[in-house]
């Protein structure tokens, strides 16, 4: 029958909680009809919850008018069905299932809600594309995959708060609308109706708050916190996401980031997980130099060398003048990769052309001599050295790259992700941990001739780099560290300045006025002027956590909600127009294009 509106019967078990021994028992199920099978006289209709799947038999001998209404069953009906457990047939039983071995002998149906036929098959969505999807997210939500990822995210917060809450950090929530100030990426702005021509911002994270929360004596914070960033997409950025934030007063960075290891490593043991006892701590100049990424991805070799010594003197201009002046020659070794084809090793070239290399040269060793198309101007010296070097065998090919020390390392670190893709060199339950320490206080940015922060204006600088401010402030290196698992930074922080003449000569050197400075962080400079103690935290991405853990390959995939890679959401169509009259309270205008 077709129950009445909050009418029916309430479920007395989840469908995955039904087992052996619960045979001979009543029960009532709530849930999602998956799929019927029609055997004649017996209907088998799968019955899914957000627990399960448990199997509902339906016996035309024993109710006509019941098995009637069971045969008009469509999938993702809503139904409430009562009956009585029983064991399967031994030649029935599912081992797949872990309700499998048994089975409920149905003795009532209630339709509690009837569905349209739905876009996808809502149990394998595998055909259908993600904008379907996303444009059904309430759909493909009830996937049983999604419902684990949902569920793995919500023990992850739990886990998380609980570390944190044990250890004496208080969760307290912070401005959603604040005031925008440059941070590194770009501002959603809220314009305000009581104020005409002011706009809030939303926050790209709650940097200033949780700094102005360590002024105020609160000494340990967290939230899981909304951050919002006007920025373009890829598959580990949305423009809404959420950070585990994380700040702590008088901190030692030492034991701080053993706290943060151990958070970490109980918050992958949700998915069963377990993660190395120790962290490697790694300077970003040596991340940079062997791997070419301040992430670095170590589950594969392909390391980068330098060969610059070896081509100093070299006849071949490429190389020496390459190093003369000031760059450096720098390759990597694809053991086995000798037999690449010679398109195959074009598009490798095309492939670093395309991230600012002048070219790929190649070297492959081949029954005791090097072939390469540059070999004639290299002397037996000098490719024998470069062999040795990179401990290369016959069967290896060398791939190397002359240019600025940026670029080329930049280039082969991208190279060799994308050898390891195309060959399949990554393991993928493998799960390496690393710290990045020591980056650079600040970047050159070359487009605009002026200093940049590497993180935010807000890290302090390494003890005894602080007079490198008054000198050689490019040379200056941040208290900074990023947690970085399987190539993907899942977390970054710093020490942070807390003296506020530190900080107003780091304001200084970023091109910031006077005026400025008062305008955009007056606020933050007074409370430092107040005996702000010394503090430090960091910032972890639950997305990017929650992807990693559940090995998803986008945070697309961990958030309930998501936009695609155009910023917009296909199931509510935002961002979209709004009325005339609500542009007008808010002294707005559309400029047509």
């Amino acid at each position: 029958m077709t129950a009445e509106y909050n009418d029916y019967k309430r479920r007395t078990n989840s469908c995955n909680d039904i087992d052996e021994n619960f045979i001979n028992e009543e029960i009532v199920i709530n849930g999602w009809v998956q799929r019927t099978r029609d055997h004649g006289s017996l209907l088998f209709v799968d019955v899914r919850d957000r627990t399960g799947v448990v199997q509902a038999v339906f016996d035309e001998s024993d109710d006509k008018d019941m098995f009637a209404e069971a045969e008009d069953l469509r999938s993702e009906d809503v139904v409430a069905i009562s009956g009585i457990v029983r064991r399967r047939p031994e030649e029935n039983i599912n081992p797949e299932l872990a309700t499998g071995r048994v089975e409920l002998a149905a003795e009532e149906l209630e339709v509690i809600s009837r569905a349209e036929t739905p876009p996808f098959i809502v149990e394998d969505a595998s055909r259908a594309s993600e904008d379907v999807r996303l444009n059904y997210r309430y759909l493909d939500l009830r996937r049983p995959e999604m419902l684990d990822i949902m569920h793995t995210k919500h023990r992850i917060m739990q886990t998380t708060r609980n570390f944190l809450s044990e250890r004496g950090y208080w969760e307290i929530e912070t401005p959603i609308l604040t005031k925008s100030t440059p941070e590194g990426a770009r501002d959603y702005l809220v314009p305000s109706r009581l104020h005409k021509g002011r706009f809030y911002a939303l926050p790209q994270s709650p940097q200033l708050f949780k700094q102005l929360l360590m002024a105020g004596g609160v000494e340990k914070y967290f939230q899981l916190a909304k951050c919002f960033r006007d920025e373009d997409l890829r598959a580990n950025r949305q423009p809404e996401f959420t950070q585990i934030d994380i700040e702590i007063s008088f901190i030692e960075v030492e034991s701080f980031l053993e706290a943060m290891e151990e958070m970490v490593r109980r918050i992958f043991a949700v998915a069963d997980i377990q993660l190395p006892d120790e962290f490697p701590r790694m300077s970003y100049q040596e991340a940079m130099s062997r791997y070419g990424s301040d992430s670095p991805d170590r589950r594969f070799g392909l390391e980068i060398n330098d060969l610059s010594d070896i081509f100093a003197d070299s006849d071949f201009k490429v190389f020496s003048s390459t190093v003369v002046g000031g760059g450096t020659v720098r390759a990597i070794k694809f053991s086995g990769g000798a037999d690449l084809s010679r398109s195959q090793i074009d598009r490798y070239e095309d492939y670093v052309r395309e991230r600012g290399a002048e070219g790929l040269i190649w070297f492959a060793l081949e029954d005791g001599e090097i072939k390469s198309p540059v070999a004639k101007f290299l002397s037996d010296r000098e490719l024998k050295d470069m062999a040795e070097e990179l401990d290369a065998v016959s069967g290896d090919i060398i791939f190397v790259v002359a240019g600025d020390f940026k670029t080329a390392v930049k280039s082969l670190g991208d190279l060799r992700k994308k050898i390891a893709a195309d060959f399949d060199l990554i393991d993928e339950d493998e799960f390496d941990c690393l710290w990045i320490l020591e980056f650079p206080l600040f970047t050159y940015n070359e487009e605009e001739g002026r200093l940049e922060p590497e993180h935010h204006p807000f890290a302090a600088p390494m003890p005894g780099d602080e007079e490198l401010l008054h000198t050689e402030p490019e040379k200056a290196r941040a208290n900074a560290y990023d947690m970085v698992i399987n190539g993907e930074e899942v977390g970054g922080g710093s020490v942070r300045i807390s003296d506020p003449e530190i900080q107003r000569q780091v304001f200084s050197l970023l091109n910031f006025d006077e005026g400025e400075i008062e305008e955009k962080f007056g606020f933050m400079l007074d409370a430092l002027s107040y005996g702000a103690p010394p503090h430090g935290g960091i910032a972890f991405g639950l997305d990017r956590i929650t992807m990693l853990a559940t090995g998803r390959e986008s945070i697309r995939d961990v958030i309930a909600f998501p936009k695609t890679q155009q910023a917009t959401s296909p199931l509510t169509r935002a961002p979209d127009v709004v009325k005339k009259e609500q542009l007008e309270e808010l002294n707005l205008e559309i400029k047509e294009e």
